[in-house]
């Protein structure tokens, strides 16, 4: 009980994004294909690129599976890099939320969606 405590409060302070990617048919929980987490600094620049949804609400726009945001991550990825200057004005002030560490994720993601498209999509905010 005390470990459930201490986990879930620490869980409260914790101001991340978790994107997993899960195998379907898989018996456990713990079988995550891709697992990444990201500053939940970076919304507005995720906003801004059009994939805040896809990153951190996919069942708002009704994406269950990999392959269903894949178009959506290779668009925002383009504008990221087509315009890092308009980008980079997101960065957070503490620095903790930079322009530099997200186009690796989401390329990362992206890949990662490519790779397994059957994948569940699960995220933990």
């Amino acid at each position: 009980m005390y470990m459930y405590i201490c986990i879930y409060k620490l869980k409260r302070y914790i101001m991340s994004l978790d994107v997993m990617l899960t195998d379907p048919t898989a018996t456990y929980e713990t079988d995550d294909l891709y697992w990444a987490n990201i500053t939940h600094n970076l919304g507005t620049m995720a906003d801004k690129a059009g994939i805040y949804k896809a990153l951190w609400r996919p069942e708002e726009i009704n994406k269950e599976f990999a392959k269903d945001i894949v178009p959506l991550l290779e668009d925002g990825l383009e504008d990221l890099k087509n315009r890092p200057e308009h980008f980079k004005q997101f960065n957070s002030k503490n620095g903790w939320g930079m322009y530099e560490h997200f186009v690796p994720f989401v390329e990362k993601y992206l890949e990662a969606c490519k790779e397994y498209p059957n994948a569940k999509i699960s995220i933990s905010r």
